[in-house]
C-alpha cells in the first residue's frame, strides 16, 4: 500500500487508500482528488532527505518510480505556479466512471452516505447517531443562526428532534456538515436531473457527491477499473467531469423511473398507521400529532 503524508499551509493530513495505481496520471489525479492540488502543482518527494519524483511522464507506470510499497510520499503545493489551471475535459477519464454505493433505507441514510464519502470510502451503519449528535451540537451552540425560522422548530425542539433515529436529514443538515468537514457536498436529484451544491461558494478545495431519489440518498464514487485499487469519494472542487458523469448517472435513473415523486408518492404513519399522499400531507400530521415515522406503501 502507498501511504501519502501531504503537507500543505493548513497542516499534514495523512492520505490513505491508494494502492497499486497503474499509471503516473492516475496517481496525480487521486492527489489532486484528496487535496486539490492540481497536477502541475503537485510536487512530490520520497526518502530521507525527501527527493523530488519526476512525475512529467504521465502515462508512465509507477514501477518505473523509486517507490515501493509502504513509502511515505511528501505532497506540496508549488505556490510559483499560480495560474496553472486544469485543462478543460471533453470526454470521460479511461477506464473509470462514477457509480452509485447503495446505503440502507433505514431513516439514516443521508448520514451514512456523507459519512461514507467523507471518510474516503468507510461504510459505518452505526455512524448515525454519531452524525446526529454533532449536527445537534452545531446546532445548540449558534442559536442565533438556527433559530426557529431557519430550522421550523425551536432550536431545542430541533434537536432533541435531529437525535432521534427516526428522522430523516435535508436540506439544512447537508449545509451543516459541508461547513463542518470543509468541503463541497454536490447532491444530484434523479427527479430533475440537476445539482445542489452545498458550500460551493466557500472556497473548499475538496468535493463529495450524493445522489437523491426524492427519499432516498446513496453516496457516489469514481470506480476504477482495477480490482486492486480502491473506489475514490473524495474530489477536486476543479473535477468538473465528475459532476458531467453524475449527471449521466441521474439522467439515467430518471429515464428508468428511479425516482420518487414527493408531492405524489404513497406513506402511512407508522404510529396510528393513517394513509397519507405526499411529503407535505406527512409534514402536517406530524406536526398535529407528533407523529415522524413513516413507511412508504
Amino acid at each position: 500500500m502507498l501511504r501519502l503524508r501531504c503537507k500543505t499551509r493548513e497542516g499534514s493530513q495523512l492520505l490513505q487508500g491508494l494502492t497499486a495505481l497503474s499509471t503516473i496520471r492516475e496517481l496525480k489525479d487521486s492527489i489532486a482528488g484528496v487535496t486539490g492540488i492540481v497536477g502541475p502543482r503537485q510536487r512530490v518527494m520520497v526518502g530521507f532527505p525527501p527527493e523530488n519524483l519526476d512525475l512529467s511522464n504521465v502515462d508512465g507506470t509507477l514501477g518505473e518510480l523509486p517507490i515501493k510499497s509502504g513509502d511515505t510520499l511528501i505532497v506540496e503545493e508549488d505556490k510559483s505556479k499560480q495560474n496553472t489551471a486544469l485543462p478543460p475535459v471533453s470526454k470521460p477519464l479511461t477506464g473509470i466512471k462514477i457509480e452509485r454505493r447503495v446505503v440502507p433505507a433505514d431513516n439514516s441514510c443521508l448520514f451514512t452516505s456523507v459519512y461514507y464519502v467523507v471518510e474516503g470510502g468507510i461504510y459505518d451503519p452505526a455512524c448515525a447517531p454519531e452524525m446526529r449528535n454533532l449536527i445537534a451540537d452545531i446546532v445548540s451552540s449558534d442559536p442565533s443562526n438556527y433559530c426557529e425560522a431557519v430550522l421550523g422548530k425551536t432550536n431545542e425542539e430541533y434537536c432533541a428532534w435531529i437525535r432521534r433515529g427516526d428522522t430523516w436529514g435535508g436540506a439544512i443538515e447537508i449545509s451543516i456538515l459541508s461547513k463542518f468537514f470543509q468541503c463541497e457536498i454536490c447532491v444530484v436529484d434523479t427527479q430533475t436531473v440537476r445539482i445542489d451544491r452545498f458550500g460551493e461558494d466557500a472556497g473548499y478545495t475538496k468535493r463529495v457527491m450524493l445522489i437523491y431519489d426524492g427519499i432516498h440518498y446513496d453516496p457516489l464514487q469514481r470506480q476504477f477499473t482495477e480490482r486492486d485499487v480502491p473506489p475514490m469519494t473524495i474530489f477536486s472542487t476543479m473535477d468538473d467531469e465528475a459532476l458531467v458523469q453524475a449527471l449521466e448517472l441521474a439522467d439515467d435513473a430518471r429515464k428508468k423511473r428511479q425516482f420518487t415523486d414527493v408531492n405524489r408518492f404513497a406513506l402511512r404513519c407508522m404510529v396510528c398507521q393513517k394513509g397519507l399522499t405526499g411529503q407535505a400531507a406527512a409534514r402536517d400530521h406530524a406536526k398535529e400529532t407528533g407523529h415522524t415515522n413513516f413507511g412508504e406503501v
